[in-house]
């Protein structure tokens, strides 16, 4: 159930051999990704459970759901603009049914990821839910 732009990464990564050049990759679509305002960074956007500053700042327009996010941690960065494309452009009712973890597997993310940015992918990932569960 991943969108369009998510299957893009899903295909990049085929072609990338080996960890390095997928962590450079998710490192460079967290830069390709828009600047967050930071008016939008406040307490009610902080994903908590992370080990750097991460915020989500959701919007359903039309029942499509999106968010805008940023970090001060340059793979976590990454990882929020890889959540976006998985996520973005979605049904605000079809985002709870996202199995993320799956998916993200499919990147071979779960491997390659220490503890604490793996539970913080899960802090964003339940930040993400439970913020389309409220706008549903």
């Amino acid at each position: 159930m991943a969108s369009a732009a998510f299957e893009d990464i899903v295909e990049d990564f085929e072609f990338l051999e080996d960890w390095e050049d997928r962590y450079r990759y998710v490192i460079d679509f967290g830069k390709a990704m828009e600047p967050m305002d930071d008016a939008l960074k406040v307490p009610s956007t902080k994903v908590h459970g992370c080990a750097s500053q991460v915020w989500l700042h959701p919007s359903v327009d039309q029942g499509i759901f999106s968010f805008t996010g940023d970090s001060d941690a340059m793979i976590v960065r990454g990882l929020v603009a890889v959540l976006r494309a998985l996520y973005n452009g979605l049904p605000v009712v079809d985002v709870g049914q996202v199995d993320a973890q799956s998916e993200l597997g499919r990147l071979g993310l779960n491997d390659h990821l220490s503890a604490q940015r793996s539970n913080g992918v899960r802090s964003m990932i339940e930040k993400i839910r439970a913020i389309s569960a409220e706008a549903v």
